[in-house]
Order: C-alpha cells, then sequence, then structure tokens
C-alpha cells in the first residue's frame, strides 16, 4: 500500500527535512555540537557497561545529538541506542509489528505514528504512561498532540514532535488570504480571469495525503466519520458537506491537471515555479523556500485554513510522532527515563532548530533564548525559535485546535478505504461517496487483523 508519510512528521519521503537551508544547518549543527555532543566512550558497550535502551524510530538527521545529550545526562545508567527505521510510514509500522507480535524484548523506545497509538495499545504492545513520568509526558503540550496519544482515556505516548498544514500564499498575488472555502475558489477564479498563477495545490493523490487533507474539511464542517467510540461509521452531513467543497475545488478548473497525481513535494515545486497561488502543505515548505528560492522568500506569506463560513472554526489535521516504551522491554523504567529526555522541551527546541520539526510542547514556542544559551544570539549561527520559525504562531493556534485522524486501532484499514472511494476528487457525488463511505468504513472497521 502507498506509504502514508503525512501522518508522521509531515514531509513526503524525499522531501526537505526543515529547518534552516542546508548550508546554515551545517553551521548550526556546529555550533551546537558543543551544547549537545556527549562522551562517546559511553557508547562502547561492554558485558559490564550500561543497560542498553533500544530505540526505534525514522530517521532524523539531528537526533544523534539529542541521544547522545541524553546518554552523558544518563550518566552510565543506561545508554540508549538510536536504531533508525525505514523512512517511509509503512515500512517503520511493519517492522514493529512483526517483531511486537513475536513479543521481541529488543525493542524498548519506539516511534509511533500519531494514528498508531490505538493499534498497538489494543494489541497490548505497548505500556501506560502513569504517575510522575505521565504527568512530565503531558505536560504543557498541545491539545492536538495530546489526543494523538491517548486510547480509552489512557496515556500510551509521549508526544515527541508535531506538525499542521497551513494555507500557503504569495503576497504579491493575493495580498490578503481568503478566509473560506468559497472565497478561496472565488480567488483563484478571478486571478485566472486575470491571467495570474491561480491554482490551489492539495495532496489529491490516492494515498494518506488526501485522507489528512479531506479529514481537516471534514473537522471544518463539524462532521463525524466514526462514532465516538470508533465502533461504527457515522458519516453524517457535515461529511456530505466536506465532500461537496472537496469536489468543488476538483471541478472548478482551478486545480492542477496533475492533481490526482500529487503528493507533498510535488505541490511544493509547483507553487515554488510559479504554477499555484495557494498550496496547502506542512511547514517545511517555508525551509525549501529559504534554501531554494531565497530573494522570492520574503514575499511568502501563510494562514490557517479556511473555513466552511466566515467566523467558523478553522481545523487542520495533526501529524507527529509519539515516543512509546514496548512491553516487551526489559528495562522499562529507563526506558521511560529515556523517552522523557528524547522529547524534552530542550531536546525538542533542539530538533526544531536544527531539523525543523514543530514541538508538541507549547512552551518551546516561547523560548526565547538562542540555540547556545551562554552565547549572544545571532540568527545564522546562534538562531532562536523566533529566527527559525517565523510561522511559529500561527502554527501553535492551528495546533491548538487540530482536528486528529479517526481513533481506531484499525486506522490503517480505515485510511486505505478512504483513501480510495475519494480518488479521483473529480469523480465525487457527495452523496452516492458518503453512502458508499459508511458501508466500506464499517466494513473495514469489522476486521481483526493488525498486520500490513
Amino acid at each position: 500500500m502507498t506509504a502514508p508519510t503525512p501522518g508522521g512528521p509531515g514531509r513526503p519521503r524525499h522531501a526537505p527535512r526543515g529547518g534552516a537551508p542546508r548550508a546554515r544547518r551545517r553551521g548550526l549543527a556546529a555550533a551546537g555540537a558543543g551544547l549537545l555532543a556527549a562522551s562517546l566512550i559511553a557508547g562502547c558497550g561492554t558485558e559490564e557497561g550500561p543497560t542498553e535502551v533500544n530505540l526505534y524510530l525514522s530517521p532524523e538527521e539531528s537526533l544523534p545529538d539529542v541521544v547522545a545529550r541524553c546518554n552523558e545526562e544518563a550518566d552510565g545508567r543506561y545508554r540508549i541506542v538510536y536504531n533508525q527505521l525505514p523512512r517511509d510510514a509503512d515500512g517503520q509500522r511493519e517492522q514493529m509489528v512483526r517483531r511486537l507480535a513475536a513479543e521481541d524484548t529488543g525493542l524498548d523506545v519506539l516511534g509511533l505514528d500519531v494514528t498508531w497509538i490505538p493499534e498497538f495499545a489494543e494489541a497490548g504492545w505497548i505500556e501506560e504512561w502513569t504517575g510522575e513520568n505521565r504527568e512530565e509526558a503531558v505536560r504543557d503540550v498541545l491539545p492536538g498532540p495530546l489526543e494523538t496519544a491517548i486510547w480509552d482515556d489512557k496515556v500510551y505516548g509521549a508526544p515527541k514532535n508535531t506538525n499542521i498544514q497551513l494555507m500557503w500564499y504569495d503576497e504579491r498575488i493575493t495580498p490578503e488570504p481568503p478566509a473560506t472555502w468559497s472565497e478561496l475558489i472565488e480567488t483563484a477564479e478571478r486571478l485566472r480571469e486575470e491571467g495570474e498563477p491561480y491554482r490551489v495545490l492539495f495532496t489529491g493523490a490516492q494515498y494518506e495525503g488526501l485522507v489528512v487533507f479531506f479529514n481537516s474539511l471534514v473537522a471544518s464542517t463539524g462532521g463525524q466519520l466514526l462514532s465516538e467510540d470508533g465502533t461504527e461509521a457515522v458519516v453524517d452531513e457535515g461529511v456530505v458537506e466536506a465532500l461537496e467543497i472537496l469536489r468543488d475545488l476538483a471541478t472548478s478548473g482551478i486545480t492542477s491537471p496533475s492533481l490526482s497525481n500529487q503528493q507533498e513535494d510535488e505541490i511544493r515545486l509547483a507553487f515554488q515555479g510559479g504554477g499555484g497561488a495557494f498550496q496547502f502543505n506542512w511547514p517545511f515548505v517555508y525551509a525549501s523556500y529559504a534554501q531554494e528560492r531565497p530573494d522570492d522568500l520574503e514575499h511568502i506569506r501563510w494562514a490557517r485554513y479556511p473555513t466552511v463560513e466566515e467566523g467558523d472554526e478553522s481545523r487542520a489535521t495533526a501529524g507527529g510522532y509519539n515516543l512509546a516504551v514496548s512491553s516487551y522491554s526489559e528495562h522499562k523504567p529507563e526506558a521511560f527515563e529515556a523517552a522523557l529526555c528524547l522529547r524534552s522541551a530542550e531536546s525538542q527546541k533542539y530538533q526544531a532548530l536544527l531539523s525543523g520539526l514543530p514541538p508538541s510542547i507549547e512552551t518551546v514556542y516561547d523560548d526565547e533564548t538562542p540555540l547556545d544559551p551562554d552565547r549572544p544570539a545571532d540568527p545564522e549561527t546562534n538562531p532562536t525559535m523566533a529566527d527559525e520559525y517565523p510561522p511559529r504562531e500561527t502554527i501553535r493556534e492551528a495546533l491548538a485546535e487540530a482536528a486528529v485522524r479517526p481513533l481506531t486501532p484499525v486506522y490503517q484499514n480505515l485510511s486505505t478505504v478512504t483513501a480510495k472511494i475519494l480518488s479521483p476528487p473529480s469523480a465525487i457525488d457527495p452523496e452516492a461517496t458518503a453512502d458508499e463511505l459508511r458501508e466500506e468504513l464499517d466494513a473495514a472497521l469489522q476486521s481483526q487483523g493488525v498486520l500490513p
């Protein structure tokens, strides 16, 4: 099946990782090395050496620095070993699912896509966070990311990083962003008549990106796909309205002819090349502009998703990763402690500045200290969140009211079914498509399998 990459950090598989432009990131990494580097001697394991805590997570370029600092703070009590999973979400899930199903004790801390907590918790593969560990895991976490870490009123993950899509536009083409979806369509149609870039770019290919976009529309209408307990399909009138918006976007002549093949990086490149007036995408696009089109960066603007009616609540779907502790770990106390260090405010700030990963902890967005607090702030060599995260306030506002994808142990099945039914968006018949969704989602909910 197609890898649901937007569920994770919110980057397509081959997209830039975000944060500073590449040359500057090298400088920042060098500047941060003294801040986060740890003695590698502690990493030379022997039979008498510290307990090894195996971390399994997708590739993140600045994470080894964080691991090194956490190992230094552990002071020999344990040593985190970073095992990189495949880059694509399907590959990550498959590797962990197969090993957990075999009760493999070699997994300790697991980096889980925000849609996986219900599946892994229901299967008994991950431990509940309780007591002081739980308090620390949920402290100051934004509401959207926090919701993804909870299943059956229990906390099963510590939000590590999050993500959310924004509407990106060029002020030279559109000085003010449209407030509603109907206004967006009208603006695009006017720009087309004026001979300006006019296309509305979003992830229309048959994969998780389309499901994420549709889920945001459903949340914006106040619709409901599943019952509150996630056991049956509802697919109410709000879903029908969301289908109408999606169909109107796809049939108004304002999208790309390649809509049904476009994923995140395709729409990023199309927008950068002047092929669109608006794109709905993750914050990594800002870093891409900074790296590839720096002369145009000052004209790029961002806003939250449009609403259905003016004054309604804007909703977009959260992405990101949660850190969980394997039920089969033989080092659970150390695993919980290691996970808390890996996703601490200090760690999240470092990865935000170095790799562009949006923090899940709200207070990090207010942090005004530079990367190295012992040196004067400098946008190039010792930046602050304000330097590296101009859209941070908009991101935080959107995350405070973020939508989450349906929380169910069989989300993978639901996603695959939904993407197929919605593709291509131009073929949507709102009432008939809603009926098909209701029937197929109910069938998917009956699945008992957990393997891909």
